[in-house]
């Protein structure tokens, strides 16, 4: 077996961790939805990820140049986070976990529908039939007619990929002069700070069983983000990238599980179409000799 094969294989058996324990993460923030308002949510995912972002700054030495950023693009992605997971956290309520995901998945051909009127960059005919199909898929996951699931749940699900769709586009322009490491901790510092703000008001006590997910969303979303990390440091992004779409078998399984939700057949046939639609725009991308996109977020990032 050659070097290259073997870091492929290495990257793969990484990203399928990654994408479980993320998912993991997400079923966190789901078991937390009914019991705390959304706003609250979203501001409990950012302050449990603010001691580990601290801590990774600290050893990699970046804590010199969190200063040093075009702050009107970091508060716009303040907001947009607080926008997402606040968003994200109240469609759980009411969504399967499998069914955020196939809506949610449209995010990655969302960034390439706004790369060309925000950042001027070319969308081809290839991306422009991505788009569509993925589109189609939404549509049949959402139901519009009303006979089945929840339409709103739904929508807020699609604002979420939208909002998420619109900080990847600010991430595109702050990576050429701001660190990495100021971008994601002045975004989880906005989120926390921002969404807490808002949250007060209504603020729900925490309960004493819910300290061990908080714990657990913490850790699973360092470990998550660690593991995706080395798949792409390891694999070749076509390779490695497709396989995020591997969240929604663990979105089900979860639903399953845990809610005793099984998928229906129109959840499963869009989720199909977006899935589809996000892997032949990957395969679009390399035969084009281009940087593959991103696969479907964590969206509770």
């Amino acid at each position: 077996m050659d070097a290259a094969r073997h870091d492929n294989l290495r990257g793969i058996a990484f990203m399928v961790f990654a994408v479980g324990t993320l998912a993991l993460m997400d079923g966190g923030l789901k078991w937390l939805a009914p019991h705390y308002p959304p706003l609250q949510v979203a501001a409990l995912r950012g302050l449990c990820s603010l001691p580990l972002v601290l801590g990774w700054i600290a050893l990699t030495g970046g804590l010199g140049r969190l200063l040093e950023v075009r702050w009107p693009l970091h508060l716009l992605r303040g907001l947009l986070a607080i926008g997402m997971l606040a968003s994200f956290a109240w469609a759980l309520r009411h969504l399967p976990l499998g069914e955020a995901y196939a809506i949610f998945f449209v995010a990655p051909l969302l960034i390439t529908a706004l790369a060309g009127p925000l950042l001027g960059e070319r969308v081809g005919a290839a991306r422009w039939i991505a788009i569509g199909l993925g589109v189609v898929g939404v549509a049949v996951v959402l139901r519009p007619s009303g006979s089945g699931v929840s339409l709103w749940p739904g929508l807020a699900m699609l604002f979420a990929a939208i909002a998420y769709a619109l900080s990847a586009l600010t991430v595109r322009v702050l990576g050429r002069t701001d660190s990495t490491q100021a971008m994601v901790f002045w975004m989880v510092t906005l989120l926390s700070l921002g969404a807490t703000a808002l949250a007060l008001p209504d603020w729900q006590p925490i309960r004493a069983q819910d300290w061990p997910v908080l714990a657990a969303i913490a850790v699973t979303g360092a470990v998550g983000q660690w593991a995706i990390t080395e798949a792409f440091r390891l694999g070749e992004a076509a390779v490695i990238a497709p396989l995020e779409y591997t969240a929604l078998a663990w979105g089900l399984g979860l639903d399953w599980v845990f809610w005793s939700t099984p998928p229906n057949g129109r959840t499963l046939l869009g989720a199909l179409i977006v899935v589809a639609a996000g892997v032949y725009l990957i395969r679009n991308e390399r035969r084009a000799q281009a940087t593959p996109l991103p696969g479907p977020p964590d969206p509770a990032l």
